[in-house]
């Protein structure tokens, strides 16, 4: 055998070594990371399908990442809402039966400054930040939802607040007169009483007369007016008329007037001699009836009016001055009245105004906007309580206290065809539903593509290792071939020399 010979018969033992020493490490690899090939190409045919699969699971991470933000966004909003009505119930609460009336040098009581306080703390909770934002601004997350509690409550330079609002209505619901807007008369054998031509002040509603011999009409005309006229004859002892009237925000009152011949308490009018007296005494009745009710539950519910128009989307403004002559109501700017929402306001769905893709099918809405009437709703009554203030030198201070407080405590009851904070968070909800059972179907998914892209590029370690063991005997009977025919030479091959 030639030395060349050797040679040609090492060189494919040693290639041979080294492929298996190759395929080892690559063994070695996929037993470490349980993956058959670093990278897709190494997959072979199979890679195009792990590319795709890949992508998709990668897709999946994405959309969960945003259920993740959005949810946390929605459990926030969520969270405030149920703050905001609790604190809502709270105003409530404190107003049942007659509170007591008692202020001090603000001119507020105790159950006043409360609301004060709560009203912050339901201003400041609409201006919660989510991941993107302010959460109850609409679209514009970049900027607070609501302006300050003392801008809202006192104005901010020219612009007026809430309680210079309340002031203006005020005047304008009561009039010149002590009659809130309402004329009273007497001409002859006739009583009346019109309204003003004004959208402010007392309106009337009805007339239910029990008055024999009187004839009885209205509210009719240009002025509304109701008229009682005594050419027939006049009542009897004991008849009764009774007036219904609506207030600025829409409540009513009545006024029963009771016809004697000993007239002896309020709410009755005497007999008179004439009809003409008689028409007379019943006009003084009704002025002192309507007054009683201008001073009392007028403010209240001027108030509560005022608050309406305040918190309205145009604010709405007295046109005056003068206010208590004014006939018209105007649209506030931004120039001279504040704009307590100030978020954004476009058309369409509050709830379009945030939106996400979860899912290539599937998009949720979440927007909130402070100024939504629920949310509203509890912001102006709490407000208008928050911004009356009272005198002591004022004789009928406890009875428009009185007054104010009932009809907070019925505005905080919601009416029915009032949206409620509880309708927002069932539609959050539905948003947080969707958001649960798009994730629990992407759980589903990813774990199906897992499991296919595993069988495509995950490697059986029973099997790996099995085959290392076989690689490594291999690898060492090769390494000791190699060996022994590294050491041969020529002399090897030649025969012992006979001596």
């Amino acid at each position: 055998m030639t030395i060349s010979s050797v040679s040609s018969n090492i060189a494919p033992l040693v290639q041979s070594v080294l492929d298996i020493n190759n395929r080892l490490s690559d063994l070695q690899r996929q037993l470490g990371t349980g993956q058959k090939a670093d990278t897709y190409a190494g997959l072979g045919p199979q890679s195009g399908i792990a590319v795709a699969l890949s992508a998709q699971l990668s897709a999946i991470g994405s959309f969960d990442d945003t259920i993740t933000s959005v949810g946390t966004n929605i459990s926030l909003q969520q969270s405030v809402l149920q703050q905001i009505a609790s604190l809502g119930s709270q105003t409530k609460a404190s107003l049942v039966g007659q509170p007591v009336f008692a202020i001090d040098g603000s001119g507020q009581t105790t159950t006043q400054k409360t609301a004060l306080d709560q009203l912050g703390q339901i201003l400041d909770l609409l201006n919660t930040q989510g991941t993107n934002g302010y959460l109850f601004s609409g679209t514009a997350v970049d900027r607070p939802a609501v302006d300050t509690l003392d801008h809202i409550l006192n104005g901010n330079g020219a612009a007026a607040g809430l309680k210079q609002v309340i002031s203006e209505r005020n005047e304008a619901d009561l009039g010149t007169t002590a009659y809130g807007r309402l004329s009273i008369s007497a001409a002859g054998v006739v009583a009346s009483i019109s309204e003003d031509g004004s959208p402010f002040g007392i309106k009337l509603a009805s007339v239910n007369s029990q008055l024999t011999n009187a004839a009885v009409t209205g509210p009719s005309g240009p002025l509304n007016t109701i008229s009682a006229d005594f050419t027939g004859g006049q009542p009897n002892d004991g008849d009764t008329i009774t007036f219904t009237f609506t207030l600025p925000d829409g409540s009513n009152q009545t006024l029963s007037l009771q016809a004697t011949t000993n007239p002896s308490g309020p709410n009755q009018f005497a007999i008179g001699g004439t009809p003409t007296a008689t028409a007379a005494n019943l006009q003084a009745a009704l002025m002192a009836g309507v007054s009683q009710i201008a001073s009392t539950a007028l403010p209240a519910a001027s108030t509560m009016a005022a608050a309406n128009d305040f918190f309205g989307n145009p604010p709405t403004r007295v046109a005056g001055p003068p206010f208590d002559a004014a006939m018209a109501q105007v649209a506030g700017t931004a120039a001279d009245t504040v704009i307590w929402y100030t978020g954004n306001d476009g058309p369409g769905s509050v709830r379009s105004t945030a939106t996400a893709r979860v899912d290539p099918t599937t998009v949720v809405s979440y927007g909130t906007q402070a100024n939504e009437e629920g949310i509203r709703w509890i912001v102006q009554n709490i407000a208008a309580l928050a911004a009356s203030t009272y005198s002591t030198s004022d004789t009928n201070a406890a009875a428009k206290y009185a007054a104010l407080g009932q009809s907070v405590y019925a505005g905080l009851a919601v009416p029915g065809d009032v949206q409620k904070v509880t309708d927002i968070e069932a539609s959050l909800a539905g948003a947080q539903l969707t958001l649960q059972s798009t994730q629990d179907r992407h759980q589903q998914t990813s774990n199906t593509l897992k499991d296919m892209l595993q069988a495509i590029q995950g490697v059986d370690q029973n099997e790996v290792g099995a085959q290392i063991l076989s690689l490594q005997t291999t690898l060492s009977a090769s390494l000791s071939t190699t060996a022994r025919l590294s050491q041969l030479s020529l002399v090897n091959y030649l025969s012992p020399v006979s001596g």
